[in-house]
């Protein structure tokens, strides 16, 4: 009977069956290790470019933010500018408001009526004066509510005064005032 000795071929199929195994291991390492490479690489990537997307943006933020404070200050600028315009409006108004009151209230004065006080504030006027008469200070009273500029007369004191031996009427009397700015030359 012949004997076959299988032990070293069955040492060899292990040993080959071995180095197979390792070498699926190997590979298996390898393949895992450049997958994991490879997946480092694409996060490193994209977090590098997400990064430079927020570089990018605040870079665009800090521009609209000099944008804005450059509008911010042109806003402050206008509002000032519109200010000074309304103030020189106003004293455009001023200038020329109390001319034509003034002129209106030497319009409405009488022959014999002399204007002691004459006091505006508000919108509202405080006249004082002498008149010869009674019917000079009414006079003087039409005058006033005939004209443009004064409005509501009141007469809130009338009294007898006597001075070098003439009677003379003192009057108060108070109004509204309007300064419109009307030209009499159109």
């Amino acid at each position: 009977m012949i004997r076959i000795n299988l032990l070293p071929v069955k040492a060899a199929q292990k040993k080959e069956q071995l180095q197979r195994q390792l070498l699926v291991v190997v590979l298996a390492l390898i393949v895992t290790v450049g997958l994991c490479g490879a997946a480092f690489m694409y996060v490193t990537g994209e977090v590098e470019a997400r990064q430079l997307k927020i570089d990018q943006k605040r870079a665009e933020i800090a521009k609209l933010a000099k944008v804005i404070n450059e509008v911010r200050d042109f806003e402050k600028r206008q509002k000032a500018l519109r200010a000074k315009l309304d103030v020189l409006e106003q004293l455009k108004a001023s200038r020329v408001g109390p001319l034509y009151v003034l002129n209106a209230l030497y319009e409405a004065l009488p022959d014999k009526l002399w204007l002691t006080k004459f006091q505006e504030s508000g919108g509202r006027a405080s006249i004082s004066g002498i008149g010869v008469n009674e019917e000079t200070v009414a006079l003087f009273m039409k005058n006033l509510e005939a004209s443009d500029y004064f409005d509501g007369i009141e007469l809130k004191v009338t009294k007898q005064i006597v001075q070098d031996q003439i009677k003379f009427q003192q009057f108060d009397l108070t109004c509204k005032v309007s300064n419109l700015k009307q030209d009499k030359t159109k």
